[in-house]
């Protein structure tokens, strides 16, 4: 296969990538918490397609590479709730949460009471305070959520406030090689293990919204999707040239 084929072949993949990760990126626009993913090229070298005995064959070809992806930790903006049992954090902090998996992370504030009186995510995982999961008494009533994540309630006809524990924050030492595993979760994984986060707070009746910016997308949803087409069009001209070439050689006289 000829060289802009293999550079062509490299640069459409790399691309689909691309678009892979800004179409992930606007599905979660709206997604409380999310933060989005962007894709590092670079360039890769290797010896390129020839014949043998070709001069200056050895010249090496630059191939484009998508190294990796990192994930755009800025914090996104607040948004008023007015759900008491809504938290948004300031700060790097993620709150910790038990999962059929085990223990996991978040950013998405959206909490809410099950029926068995623990506070959970909107996908039902229970929150985990520092002494395990919260959980309230059919009685109680104004819930109460400090900027350093104690949760305290009024119960029954008391005029005392009653504690129910306090949201575990826990932040990491390097968070971009944390695992996305969907439904809004982080895992661990090569990121370190948690350590307690003392400097992030709360704010009660917010939650954080997904740090997307739609606009951006969509114009990098063009920008990519144009590319692409041009490297579809580059690769079809060089398919046709190879075409028209063979057709004549097959009409020189021998």
């Amino acid at each position: 296969m000829e060289n802009a084929l293999l550079i062509g072949m490299a640069r459409q993949g790399a691309l689909g990538r691309q678009i892979d990760a800004i179409a992930n990126n606007i599905a979660n626009v709206n997604t409380a918490g999310f933060k989005s993913d962007n894709v590092l090229f670079e360039e890769y070298l290797n010896t390129p397609a020839h014949e043998d005995n070709f001069v200056g064959s050895d010249r090496r070809v630059s191939f484009v590479q998508d190294r990796g992806t990192y994930r755009d930790m800025t914090q996104g903006p607040t948004q008023e709730t007015k759900n008491p049992l809504d938290v948004a954090i300031d700060g790097p902090a993620f709150l910790a949460v038990q999962t059929p998996n085990g223990e996991r992370y978040t950013r998405d504030g959206n909490l809410r009471i099950d029926n068995q009186g623990q506070l959970v995510t909107a996908a039902g995982n229970p929150v985990l305070g520092t002494g395990g999961p919260i959980v309230f008494q059919p009685t109680d009533h104004d819930v109460n959520i400090t900027p350093d994540g104690t949760v305290t309630v009024v119960a029954g006809n008391s005029t005392v406030d009653a504690a129910r524990g306090t949201l575990r924050l826990v932040s990491f030492a390097d968070a971009q090689k944390m695992l996305k595993e969907g439904f809004n979760l982080y895992a661990a994984g090569e990121g370190g293990a948690p350590q307690p986060d003392t400097k992030s707070t709360v704010r009660q009746g917010y939650i954080e919204q997904s740090n997307v910016n739609s606009v951006a997308e969509m114009t990098r949803m063009m920008e990519v999707s144009r590319a692409y087409s041009s490297v579809a069009n580059l690769m079809q001209q060089q398919a046709e040239l190879q075409k028209t070439a063979i057709q004549q050689l097959a009409d020189v006289p021998t």
